[in-house]
């Protein structure tokens, strides 16, 4: 009856918890009825993308522009000749849209040229639908070319087309190159405040945006008094990792294009949202971040409503199902054994089970939404797997200390060899992030299981065992495993905490040498000061480092010699 009880307590408090961290949010005033200005547009589906020139059907991007009929007034394009792509401003009159139509520019001449023909005869054949040209996404940004030949074109463009004609890049481009403005029919600017060199929080964005408006504005108009300014890309990610405070999310997603909206209103800005869809292939190039910008989910689902309040995950109660299936699995085979706890030690081991049990299932779920690929999908059954043996020892052996057994050496053995390979693992995706960090997401959701593991193994240490010290903590005491390697244990203990400390020295960099904070903060000390605060205020950076910390623990203090039997 006691088992039973606190069973049903545990998931009850697992339900209630789950339940209140995941209420909808207010994210700001509905959007106005009707349809959104403008959207970008790219009909790649999951598996397709133009790195593999895999592009879309006729019927696919019918169905996409019927959805976007019903969404938006206009559409931006930013190809033209590539694939499928010809027969988007045909369908778009079909469906009722204006088109803003793209022309990709790259290092390449032919397919420059083959680019420009392409929409210069597009314009020319569909006028009624095709109310705008832009000539080059972001080429000076990327370097693809300078400032000199991409003006080449675009003049060969304005020539050429009766619409009025612009270059696409973020603010500081057109800061830098203004003899751009002269050059252009009208200004598109983008406006990023997640990629900004000083990236911001989503509560600041709107104040963000008015300002470099008025910014460019000012420097346009002393060049070309009135001159058109189109925010060519304004969104924020639905998913990723966090720069400085600028942090990934599908409520702050939502925050801010209801604030976007909210100030071009407001202002009269011209603008366009970045994106429509979720796009899968750009993860080769930006990772996760770049993956999940869309209104619209890979599939063509909603990702979070214009109106009303926002779930930052509306499956929730999934994840709570699966996880009291997990854990009343986990009652269910061990109740005889059970019986033989203390009332205190059966609720922790009650609770430690259903905190496991909550984490697998979430972890699954956010692994494999955020796998793009094959090779991903594989990988990440493959860490689901490793942390689901590896969850099993641990309660395993949870058990064994709290009703003082012995320990099992097999089951130590393997512990002991997964801890180590998870934190091999962290060192490895630690040293990524260092060195080139920019698309990487932090890998804490597929270590959750050594690491919360760890810290419960070493709560029931300090339970369980007296007199206690710290060496009750040593990865083989913990785990029950009876050789000690303790020189090979330390070095990967310190390892942990080098790639720790490098990642913060280079997150820190690469804010002190990006471009627009030099001309931010000319003071190298001050520059160096808010590079610092930026890096360690980030909040899923400070979580991977605890989580390298309890995974380094357990190593640095390794050493003593272990008896044939094992504290249980």
């Amino acid at each position: 009856m006691k088992i039973a009880s606190f069973a049903l307590l545990v998931v009850l408090l697992n339900g209630l918890l789950s339940w209140s961290i995941n209420l909808p949010q207010d994210v700001g005033p509905d959007v106005p009825s009707g349809k959104l200005n403008s959207l970008s547009f790219a009909p790649f589906r999951e598996g397709q993308g133009p790195l593999d020139e895999k592009f879309p059907t006729a019927e696919q991007i019918d169905a996409d522009l019927r959805l976007m009929g019903e969404t938006t007034h206009s559409i931006r394009t930013y190809a033209s000749a590539e694939g499928s792509m010809q027969i988007i401003p045909s369908l778009a009159q079909k469906h009722g849209l204006k088109m803003i139509q793209g022309a990709w520019l790259g290092n390449i001449k032919e397919d420059n040229q083959v680019e420009i023909a392409e929409v210069i005869r597009s314009a020319n054949a569909n006028p009624d639908v095709v109310k705008r040209v832009i000539v080059g996404n972001e080429v000076l940004l990327r370097g693809d070319l300078k400032p000199e030949k991409l003006i080449e074109y675009i003049r060969e463009v304005k020539r050429s087309v009766k619409q009025p004609v612009s270059y696409a890049d973020v603010w500081s481009m057109y800061m830098k190159y203004p003899e751009l403005i002269k050059e252009v029919d009208f200004i598109t600017i983008h406006i990023l405040p997640y990629w900004e060199d000083e990236p911001i929080t989503v509560d600041q964005a709107p104040a963000h945006i008015e300002r470099i408006f008025k910014q460019v504005q000012q420097e346009a108009d002393t060049i070309a008094p009135g001159k058109p300014i189109l925010i060519g890309e304004s969104g924020w990610p639905g998913e990723g990792r966090q720069r400085g405070w600028s942090v990934p999310s599908v409520v702050n997603e939502a925050k801010f294009i209801r604030a976007l909206i909210k100030v071009a209103t407001k202002n009269g800005f011209d603008y366009n949202i970045v994106e429509a869809f979720n796009q899968s292939w750009k993860s080769e190039l930006e990772g996760v971040v770049g993956a999940n910008w869309g209104l619209f989910s890979v599939d063509r689902k909603e990702v979070f409503p214009l109106t009303g309040k926002v779930y930052e995950n509306p499956d929730w109660l999934n994840g709570v199902i699966a996880s009291t299936i997990l854990f009343l699995i986990i009652v269910a085979f061990g109740w005889k054994s059970l019986k033989a706890l203390s009332t205190m030690r059966l609720a922790f081991f009650l609770a430690f089970s259903q905190l496991l049990s909550f984490l697998l299932p979430n972890m699954l779920e956010n692994l494999w939404y955020t796998s793009y690929s094959d090779w991903q999908r594989f990988q990440t059954l493959l860490i689901v797997g490793l942390n689901a043996i590896l969850a099993g020892l641990i309660l395993q052996r949870g058990y064994g200390l709290l009703a003082n057994k012995a320990a099992n050496p097999k089951f130590g053995a393997w512990i002991y060899t997964l801890c180590m390979l998870f934190a091999g693992y962290a060192v490895y995706k630690t040293f990524g992030l260092a060195i080139n960090g920019r698309y990487i997401s932090f890998p804490t959701v597929a270590v959750y299981i050594p690491v919360i593991g760890i810290f419960g193994l070493m709560l029931i240490s300090y339970m369980t065992e007296r007199p206690w010290s710290l060496k009750a903590i040593e990865i083989n005491r913990l785990g029950g495993h009876l050789k000690a390697k303790a020189d090979q244990d330390k070095i990967m203990g310190y390892a942990l905490l080098v790639v720790g400390l490098t990642l913060i020295i280079w997150e820190t960099k690469a804010f002190l040498i990006s471009r627009d904070f030099i001309l931010a903060y000319p003071n190298v000390g001050e520059r160096l000061g808010i590079a610092f605060v930026f890096s360690v205020t980030n909040c899923q950076l400070m979580v991977w480092l605890m989580c390298l910390a309890i995974l380094a623990l357990p190593l640095l203090v390794s050493g003593n010699k272990t008896g044939k039997r094992l504290h249980g």
